[in-house]
């Protein structure tokens, strides 16, 4: 392997109306509009300098389009190209100039059938860190991670450690030693990519680091002062995995959206994973208050890349069980 893949950089979702979700974004949690066009609205957080982390994509239907990834260098596009081909798995190249403010990019479907993106260059804008005139509602600083419910687990732990070469943080097993849940990641973060055993391949949920904790409560009030109480799903609370401090909101449409702030550097590579037993109710909520059932049962449709068609799911190979959703 020689590619480097940097880190979680932008999620493309669905929605069915783009006032609607502006308003919920923009106007109540405070990203940062880069650009609007008739079909998309392109997002950041106060932290990141490139034109936008988050695609809303005007769509009949909500669903999440690609979650994309950034690489050092073009080279590694076409060796990433060659690894999903050996592997059979579909590919499509996006042309510079086929998707607005975003290089050159390959489209994947992976192991688990997410419709993943990999891409190097994206244009800069300006850095809004210290506009602190700018800081409103959540006062989100930039994306952090994905989650996603495959139906194998270790199908998928296989391939992101041992041929796209992420590491583990953090997992999940049951007392047969079988992998229930991992959380994978290139940043020096807790991570980028999370998988859980469940109906997939689905969208769980896109995460975006806040501040501090007290942003948390602050988008509470925020929301609901001006009407979206009942957007909030679950928390704000503290996870034993990962130790961050979370909010689970819904939008407009239903994609579930963690507001996060609080995990650990995770550079040296001699401290292995963090093993959480299935059983322990502290890797889910370190404070033990219970999730809501929506928050297990419910997640967001994937695209093929291809055709642009529902992504089929299939059932979890493991037994199914509420523990198996851990972050």
């Amino acid at each position: 392997m020689t590619f480097s893949i940097i880190r979680i950089a932008r999620t493309v979702l669905n929605v069915t109306d783009l006032d609607r979700s502006r308003a919920f974004y923009v106007d109540a949690l405070g990203f940062i509009e880069t650009e609007r066009t008739d079909t998309h609205i392109y997002l950041r957080g106060l932290e990141e300098i490139h034109h936008h982390s988050l695609v809303l994509q005007k769509a009949d239907k909500a669903s999440v389009d690609v979650l994309g990834y950034k690489v050092t260098k073009e080279q590694d596009l076409e060796e990433l190209e060659a690894l999903f081909k050996s592997k059979g798995l579909p590919t499509k190249w996006m042309e510079e100039g086929t998707q607005h403010a975003i290089g050159r990019a390959l489209h994947v479907q992976d192991i688990s059938g997410l419709p993943i993106e990999f891409y190097c260059s994206m244009p800069q804008v300006e850095r809004m860190l210290q506009r602190y005139d700018q800081y409103r509602g959540s006062r989100v600083q930039r994306i952090d991670h994905v989650n996603c419910a495959v139906p194998d687990v270790q199908k998928a732990y296989d391939f992101y450690v041992n041929e796209l070469g992420f590491a583990c943080s953090e997992d999940t097993v049951d007392k047969d030693g079988k992998l229930w849940a991992s959380w994978l990641h290139r940043k020096p973060g807790v991570h980028d990519q999370a998988f859980m055993n469940g109906v997939g391949p689905r969208l769980h949920h896109v995460a975006f680091w806040l501040p501090d904790p007290l942003a948390l409560i602050h988008t509470c009030d925020v929301l609901a002062s001006v009407g979206y109480a009942s957007s909030i799903e679950r928390g704000p609370g503290r996870h034993g995995l990962s130790n961050a401090f979370f909010l689970y909101l819904r939008d407009p449409d239903g994609h579930r959206i963690e507001l996060y702030n609080g995990d650990y550097l995770t550079s040296d590579p001699d401290v292995g994973p963090l093993h959480w037993d299935l059983d322990d109710p502290r890797r889910q909520t370190f404070w033990g208050a219970k999730a809501p059932d929506s928050w297990f049962d419910e997640a967001s449709t994937l695209l093929d890349i291809i055709t642009k068609e529902e992504v089929t799911t299939k059932e979890p190979t493991l037994e199914k069980r509420k523990p198996e959703f851990i972050i």
